[in-house]
């Protein structure tokens, strides 16, 4: 577990700027899905964003994604492969949009 807080966290709007609130991903096998963005923001250890399937349904779960540069300097999102990252981070945009348990 790392030490990334919520005081830590740089909200960012590169890729809203780039491709806007709706980003078509396709996977592996050519498909392509659209997703809404819902959050992206900057730590310590890299830019991510929070995405979720556009079909209009709240119980969609997110998807949290590494934001890197591609060779021409425009943003991309990739999977993160690091399991203790993905938790890491997943926690952290949990402790931003959840509301705090005394």
């Amino acid at each position: 577990m790392s030490d990334l807080s919520a005081s830590s966290v740089k909200l960012t709007t590169r890729l809203l700027e780039a491709y806007g609130v709706l980003i078509e991903l396709t996977d592996d096998q050519g498909q392509t899905t659209v997703y809404r963005l819902i959050s992206e923001f900057e730590t310590e250890t890299g830019a991510y964003a929070v995405l979720q399937k556009d079909t209009g349904l709240p119980e969609d779960e997110v998807e949290i994604l590494k934001i890197i540069d591609s060779t021409e300097g425009r943003p991309e999102l990739v999977t993160i492969d690091d399991d203790d990252e993905w938790e890491d981070v997943a926690e952290l945009y949990d402790e931003l949009t959840l509301p705090f348990e005394d």
